[in-house]
Protein backbone atom coordinates (compact mmCIF):
# COMPACT_ATOMS: atom_id res chain seq x y z
CA UNK A 1 0.00 0.00 0.00
CA UNK A 2 1.71 3.39 -1.01
CA UNK A 3 -0.49 6.12 1.00
CA UNK A 4 -0.41 9.59 0.67
CA UNK A 5 -2.03 11.50 3.67
CA UNK A 6 -3.71 14.76 3.58
CA UNK A 7 -4.00 17.14 6.47
CA UNK A 8 -5.39 20.15 7.85
CA UNK A 9 -3.88 23.11 7.40
CA UNK A 10 -4.88 24.82 10.53
CA UNK A 11 -3.10 22.11 12.99
CA UNK A 12 -0.03 22.13 11.58
CA UNK A 13 1.23 24.13 14.31
CA UNK A 14 0.50 22.16 16.74
CA UNK A 15 0.84 18.67 15.20
CA UNK A 16 3.84 17.49 13.26
CA UNK A 17 2.26 13.98 12.67
CA UNK A 18 4.02 11.50 15.58
CA UNK A 19 0.11 9.88 15.91
CA UNK A 20 -0.45 9.36 11.94
CA UNK A 21 2.97 8.03 11.64
CA UNK A 22 3.01 6.29 14.88
CA UNK A 23 -0.51 4.70 13.64
CA UNK A 24 0.67 3.16 10.26
CA UNK A 25 4.03 1.96 12.23
CA UNK A 26 1.94 -0.11 15.01
CA UNK A 27 -0.97 -0.82 12.72
CA UNK A 28 -3.66 0.98 14.28
CA UNK A 29 -6.34 2.91 13.90
CA UNK A 30 -7.46 2.84 9.65
CA UNK A 31 -4.15 0.55 9.47
CA UNK A 32 -5.04 -2.14 11.53
CA UNK A 33 -5.38 -5.13 9.75
CA UNK A 34 -2.88 -3.90 6.84
CA UNK A 35 -0.71 -6.91 6.26
CA UNK A 36 1.52 -5.44 3.40
CA UNK A 37 3.90 -2.71 3.71
CA UNK A 38 2.70 0.46 3.70
CA UNK A 39 4.83 3.44 2.25
CA UNK A 40 4.39 6.46 2.76
CA UNK A 41 4.62 8.77 -0.20
CA UNK A 42 4.00 12.16 0.79
CA UNK A 43 2.46 14.22 3.68
CA UNK A 44 0.45 17.22 2.46
CA UNK A 45 -2.44 20.21 3.68
CA UNK A 46 -5.58 20.28 2.37
CA UNK A 47 -4.45 24.01 1.03
CA UNK A 48 -6.58 26.09 3.69
CA UNK A 49 -10.12 26.45 4.11
CA UNK A 50 -12.59 25.17 2.20
CA UNK A 51 -9.84 22.23 1.18
CA UNK A 52 -9.52 24.46 -2.22
CA UNK A 53 -5.69 22.87 -3.07
CA UNK A 54 -7.15 19.41 -1.91
CA UNK A 55 -7.99 18.26 -5.06
CA UNK A 56 -4.23 19.57 -7.13
CA UNK A 57 -2.51 18.32 -3.82
CA UNK A 58 -3.87 14.62 -4.42
CA UNK A 59 -3.46 14.36 -8.00
CA UNK A 60 0.62 15.07 -7.65
CA UNK A 61 0.26 12.15 -4.41
CA UNK A 62 -0.99 10.01 -7.03
CA UNK A 63 1.21 11.04 -9.88
CA UNK A 64 3.84 10.31 -7.38
CA UNK A 65 2.53 6.73 -6.59
CA UNK A 66 0.15 6.59 -4.02
CA UNK A 67 -2.75 4.33 -4.42
CA UNK A 68 -4.50 5.22 -1.10
CA UNK A 69 -5.57 8.89 -0.20
CA UNK A 70 -5.57 8.89 3.68
CA UNK A 71 -7.15 11.79 5.62
CA UNK A 72 -5.10 12.49 8.52
CA UNK A 73 -7.48 12.29 11.83
CA UNK A 74 -7.40 16.60 12.20
CA UNK A 75 -9.68 16.65 9.24
CA UNK A 76 -12.32 14.03 10.41
CA UNK A 77 -12.06 13.70 14.18
CA UNK A 78 -10.65 17.57 14.77
CA UNK A 79 -7.85 16.05 16.37
CA UNK A 80 -5.85 17.75 17.79
CA UNK A 81 -7.74 21.23 17.85
CA UNK A 82 -11.39 19.80 18.78
CA UNK A 83 -12.74 21.45 15.21
CA UNK A 84 -13.22 18.62 12.51
CA UNK A 85 -12.87 20.22 9.36
CA UNK A 86 -16.63 21.28 7.97
CA UNK A 87 -15.65 20.42 4.89
CA UNK A 88 -14.13 16.81 4.92
CA UNK A 89 -17.20 14.66 2.92
CA UNK A 90 -17.10 17.17 0.22
CA UNK A 91 -13.25 17.60 0.01
CA UNK A 92 -13.71 13.45 0.25
CA UNK A 93 -15.99 13.98 -2.31
CA UNK A 94 -14.66 16.24 -5.06
CA UNK A 95 -11.29 14.00 -4.62
CA UNK A 96 -12.98 10.54 -5.30
CA UNK A 97 -14.98 11.67 -8.37
CA UNK A 98 -11.50 13.36 -10.06
CA UNK A 99 -9.75 10.32 -9.11
CA UNK A 100 -12.10 7.73 -9.97
CA UNK A 101 -11.62 4.20 -8.55
CA UNK A 102 -8.34 3.55 -9.26
CA UNK A 103 -8.04 5.29 -5.73
CA UNK A 104 -9.08 3.84 -2.27
CA UNK A 105 -9.18 5.93 0.64
CA UNK A 106 -8.88 5.95 4.21
CA UNK A 107 -10.90 8.25 6.49
CA UNK A 108 -8.72 8.70 9.23
CA UNK A 109 -5.07 7.45 10.80
CA UNK A 110 -5.30 7.34 14.28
Amino acid sequence: MKIGIIRCQQTEDYCPGTADFKAIKERRGSFEGVEEEIEIVGFINCGGCPAKKAVLRARELVRRGADTIVFASCIQKGTPIGYPCPFAKRMKDIIANDLGDSVKFLDYTH
